[in-house]
């Protein structure tokens, strides 16, 4: 598997639309941040002196683990673009059929696109915990707490779930501007339901007394969402009794299993389609 990710490598080392994306992608992660933070302070701040809306320092230690997961969370279409189309490249140019005739089997290639998306995740994750000093230490001087980095492991199964999101699209439609197409217009589309599934789960708790949960966070994409809150919680409380409770152990397991759905459909899409 080492000497495929090395072939891996080779592909996309000086492809332009990796180092743009990659690019861009790390310049948001900090841009999105430093955006939250100075509409924070020129803005939210001197509106609300009393700290009606955000109690304490969203990009103070502890709390600063869930604001920049939370802001850093925004830039993950990105890297699943960039995916997508690595992936759809293979079809197109056909070295997927030349690398299984060099003796690559289905599966090899189907997991080691799959590892990228493991990977790509995983340095995503470490860009926001290195965020996350920035912000902490040199943004708002604190006392460094690890109270709070569970939200940095929801942004890396966040940033997981859109990967392989991404990948299961690509191998599914295979060429390149349908599937990013196909891509964003899932995203917006999954988005819609899901804000309509919670008005739903707030009618429902409103008029008969029962709490479904936030039902908008049981889609495949809105389930790894569903675990990363909004830094501004305490205004988010003020509503608390109108809405839904909030099933975490529901939500992260409803992400597990849509990762295992999104691997074995990937898995047989490869190894039943036609090169």
């Amino acid at each position: 598997m080492i000497k495929l990710l090395k072939i891996e490598w080779m592909k996309i080392k000086s492809y332009n639309a990796f180092i743009v994306i990659s690019s861009f992608f790390a310049l948001g992660i900090f841009a999105s941040n430093y955006l939250a933070y100075y509409f924070k302070k020129n803005v939210i701040d001197p509106a609300d002196p009393t700290g009606l809306i955000s109690s304490g320092s969203p990009f103070g230690f502890p709390n600063v683990w869930q604001t920049v997961s939370y802001y850093s969370g925004l830039m993950l279409l990105l890297p699943g673009l960039l995916l997508l189309i690595l992936v759809t490249n293979e079809f197109t140019y056909r070295t997927h059929r030349q690398n299984i005739i060099d003796g690559i089997s289905r599966t090899q290639f189907t997991q080691v696109k799959l590892l990228m998306a493991g990977i790509t995740a995983l340095i995503c994750t470490v860009l926001v915990f290195v965020a996350v000093l920035l912000f902490g230490f040199f943004v708002n001087t604190g006392s460094f707490s690890f109270s709070g980095i569970v939200n940095v492991w929801y942004f890396f199964l966040k940033a997981l779930t859109y990967n392989c999101i991404a990948i299961l699209i690509g191998v599914l439609v295979r060429r390149t501007g349908f599937a990013i197409a196909v891509f964003f217009i899932y995203t917006f589309l999954e988005n819609g339901i899901s804000l309509l599934l919670l008005v739903w789960a707030i009618n429902i708790k409103k008029n008969h007394n029962i709490d479904l949960g936030n039902m908008g966070n049981y889609l495949p994409m809105n389930a790894a969402d569903g675990l990363l809150y909004s830094p501004f919680a305490t205004f988010t409380n003020m509503a608390r009794k109108f809405l839904p409770s909030d099933y975490t152990w529901l939500v992260l397991a409803l992400a597990f299993i849509y990762l295992a759905l999104f691997y074995f459909w990937t898995q047989r899409r490869m190894l039943k389609s036609d090169l």
